[in-house]
């Protein structure tokens, strides 16, 4: 019998190609079905940056399929934490709903030597987010 994911997350930046997708990717990777995983974009990109899809390649998960997506009403109220990565007051307010802001370097036309650190920061904060829901669940 299927268990229900812990929590449903939702990643939003503005173009949907870097920083959520990557964040996104990192919350799959690591905390597998137990946390259902969404990401969305206040004004979506035409693609996924490629380096942040070389950037994730280099860490064996592959993001290469993913494609921009819009932000919408439902996609937050169908989300228990919102995390928004320099997109501003772009994201919908609803009550019950827990939202964090992270100041992240945006890897839109950048290298890969700059997005590697970008990759890395959101890896630890992934790995903390996990912990947190892990410890709310376990109450």
């Amino acid at each position: 019998m299927p268990t229900a994911p812990l929590a449903s997350v939702l990643f939003v930046c503005v173009h949907n190609a870097g920083r959520s997708q990557m964040a996104a990717a990192w919350l799959s990777h690591l905390a597998g079905d137990r946390i259902e995983v969404r990401s969305a974009g206040s004004a979506p990109g035409d693609a996924v940056n490629p380096a942040a899809v070389e950037a994730m390649r280099e860490v064996g998960i592959d993001i290469s399929a993913e494609k921009p997506k819009v932000l919408t009403a439902d996609a937050v109220q169908e989300s228990d934490v919102c995390i928004t990565m320099g997109c501003g007051d772009a994201c919908p307010i609803f009550p019950g709903k827990r939202y964090l802001d992270w100041k992240l370097d945006d890897p839109a036309g950048q290298g890969i030597e700059a997005v590697r650190p970008i990759r890395d920061e959101i890896k630890t904060r992934v790995e903390a987010l996990i912990a947190e829901i892990d410890a709310a669940t376990a109450e």
